[in-house]
């Protein structure tokens, strides 16, 4: 079994403006680089051997990855394939933006459509975008353990793949934190769930602004307020 470790970026001022991302290449923020240093020291602590780190390539997810991999001495490899599902033109707008601008559309969405989201991509396109490059680096790393730094609705796809869901969205994870980990063992048939969405190394703090929750890109409507 190939162990891999799914960690979501810390926060970014567009999260907690409720802006859609997508592939705009938006920073962590002050809070995002704490969840990341703690992040990184708690797989420190822990004796967590990587023997590579994947990232996105957009800034939220690299900067996350950097910080893990300065700590543990191993170097990031930038993966564009582990980007945020692309939201087109919701880009930096508001959910209530999207539903004015975009109503038709955003109609369609919630009756469970699954449409291009502003014009971009589908769930089922960031799925198979997704599992297809997560395939590919575990063939090269059989039995090892492997971190993969990326964005909320594609660690829900990878979730719901693991689980072989096969409607239109996530199946039953409706959210992953800043900085959480995700556990996934994967051998050459099965993919098996091991840990979903631990936040331990930003509880352990005691401040409550570190365990941020904004929702990510691909959440569903009645969650991405």
């Amino acid at each position: 079994m190939t162990t891999v470790y799914l960690i979501r970026h810390g926060e970014t001022d567009w999260n907690m403006q409720g802006r859609w991302q997508g592939h705009a290449d938006v920073p962590l923020n002050e809070i995002g680089y704490q969840q990341a240093r703690l992040l990184a020291r708690r797989l420190a602590n822990e004796g967590v051997p990587f023997s590579a780190i994947y990232s996105s390539d957009l800034a939220r997810a690299y900067q996350t990855a950097w910080e893990i991999g300065a700590v543990l001495r191993v170097p990031v490899q930038l993966l564009p394939a582990l980007r945020e599902i692309d939201v087109g033109a919701w880009s930096g707008l508001t959910t209530a933006e999207v539903r004015t601008r975009f109503a038709d559309d955003w109609e369609q969405m919630i009756q469970g459509h699954d449409i291009p989201r502003g014009g971009g991509e589908t769930v089922a396109a960031v799925r198979q975008r997704v599992v297809t490059a997560v395939e590919a680096m575990v063939a090269q790393h059989r039995g090892q353990t492997l971190a993969f730094v990326t964005h909320g609705g594609c660690i829900r796809v990878l979730l719901a793949h693991a689980e072989t869901f096969d409607g239109v969205g996530f199946g039953r994870y409706d959210h992953i934190g800043n900085t959480s980990i995700t556990i996934l063992e994967i051998g050459y048939k099965h993919w098996r769930v091991k840990t979903v969405n631990d936040m331990r190394h930003l509880e352990a703090a005691h401040k409550a602004e570190l365990i941020s929750a904004p929702p990510d890109d691909a959440e569903l409507p009645d969650t991405a307020q």
